[in-house]
């Protein structure tokens, strides 16, 4: 009984929109202390402060992970099951593995990576990441189209540009290179008047790479994209609405002792059925007369 109160009680904590104001706002003092300790002025001033301040954001973490886990203390299961609350595990328990704490740039990483903490405290955020996460498998594909796409026409600009624009398009790999940079049309402008000076080609050349490459491929990236975005979406809105059941309904003794007694019940009634029935008697003869 006295778990479940806990539970419930840590669980409404969680809930309240203060509480990931609150683990938003330490998440914030942490990266600013990260951010001051680059310059030497500050470092040299006032680092101790810096460091003592650091402690601090990381005994809030380690109470914000504490009511959690009392949130789930009557299924601890499910708590471990959340794949945030392992990582803030990790980055938390990890400065003291030895090896790692001896390791100024991998403890400066974990330190780094408790900002991302931010995307759990808030939906729209955790969309985002969730979104990235589902757009890969056809990022893959699309990196390979891309790749495609960008290897053809830097062998066609090869052959048309290579001994007049040796610096871009001398190899293949200089060529792609150049022709991937040129997806942001940076300075399209003199890169046509100056392949217009070499040839003629150099107009249908750039005008469909920038409709094949630049157009098309960008918009089925945004179109790849806007599909996992709202494929996470609705998958946080369900998982949303399955966690709105309510607060848990408090039971008093009675009420246990009153499901006790139908456990029972239900138990001897169970017992009472698989038993086998005796056989009915037969009367002897005499006792059929009579």
């Amino acid at each position: 009984m006295l778990i479940r109160d806990l539970s419930a009680r840590c669980l409404t904590v969680v809930g309240a929109p203060w509480f990931s104001a609150a683990g938003f706002a330490v998440i914030a003092v942490n990266a600013a202390c990260l951010g001051l300790e680059t310059y030497s002025g500050i470092e040299a001033a006032a680092g101790p402060y810096l460091r003592f301040i650091e402690h601090l954001c990381v005994a809030g973490f380690l109470l914000e992970l504490l009511v959690r886990f009392c949130a789930s203390l009557d299924r601890p299961s499910q708590f471990f099951r959340d794949g945030w609350n392992l990582f803030d595990i990790a980055i938390l328990a990890a400065p003291l593995i030895p090896g790692v704490r001896e390791n100024v740039t991998l403890l400066r990483l974990l330190r780094l990576a408790r900002i991302v903490r931010a995307f759990r405290l808030f939906p729209s955020l955790r969309v985002i990441l969730v979104g990235i996460r589902r757009s890969l498998p056809g990022l893959g594909s699309f990196l390979l189209i891309t790749a495609l796409v960008i290897y053809g026409y830097a062998m066609v600009g090869w052959m048309l540009f290579g001994e007049a624009e040796p610096e871009r398009y001398g190899t293949v790999g200089q060529a792609m290179l150049s022709l991937f940079l040129l997806l942001s049309l940076d300075d399209i402008t003199n890169i046509l008047s100056a392949g217009r000076e070499v040839t003629a080609w150099a107009v249908p050349y750039y005008v469909s790479y920038m409709v094949a490459a630049c157009y098309l491929l960008t918009n089925l990236l945004v179109g790849l994209v806007l599909t996992a975005l709202q494929e996470a979406h609705d998958a946080e809105r369900a998982a949303t609405t399955g966690k709105k059941s309510g607060p848990p309904i408090p039971i008093d003794n009675t009420a246990h002792q009153q499901i006790a007694r139908l456990r029972e019940a239900l138990d001897a009634l169970e017992a009472q059925l698989l038993t086998p029935a005796s056989p009915p008697e037969i009367p002897t003869s005499r006792e059929a007369i009579h």
